[in-house]
């Protein structure tokens, strides 16, 4: 049995109410390489979600008044996203270390969880390591090496805990 790692590091994500706007501001500002943006449904709330090509990931989502990614109050950072190997064990162990729990995706077939981390003023993310390979098939262009070196380099039973 291999050791547990520590949490694996993937991205970055902020609430944005336009985000084709912001797509655009971060292409010309930092020559940010995006995907096309997805529109997709989790429970009630419609939002749109899109990741840069490169790694490290930027993730910009926008969703409805009182969503987990509501922007009616413009745009924010909102989290630090992690995989961990064990999603049920990385919740547990981030709540008995003070993490409030602030959305958990399972109920609604859903493998992350939100949690909002005080000291930082922000939300950090769990996922699955099973979601992995397709958020890289998803999300990354088979031009960028790193990211793909990335995966390779990270396997699911290597990842966070």
């Amino acid at each position: 049995m291999s050791a547990k790692q520590p949490p694996t590091f993937y991205h970055v994500c902020f609430v944005v109410p336009d985000i084709a706007a912001a797509m655009t501001e971060l292409a010309e500002l930092a020559q940010v390489e995006w995907n096309e943006p997805e529109d997709a449904v989790l429970e009630q709330w419609a939002y749109t979600i899109v990741f840069s090509r490169q790694f490290p990931f930027i993730e910009l989502i926008s969703g409805p008044p009182e969503s987990p990614w509501d922007a009616t109050s413009g745009p924010r950072f909102d989290h630090l996203g992690w995989w961990s190997e064990s999603l049920g064990s990385t919740t547990c162990r981030w709540a008995t270390k003070g993490a409030q729990p602030r959305y958990d995706g399972r109920p609604a077939g859903r493998s992350f969880a939100y949690f909002f981390a005080p000291t930082i003023g922000a939300n950090i993310e769990v996922v699955d390591n099973e979601r992995q390979h397709d958020f890289m098939d998803t999300w990354t262009s088979r031009h960028d090496r790193h990211a793909m070196t990335y995966l390779r380099e990270t396997p699911e039973h290597d990842s966070p805990v």
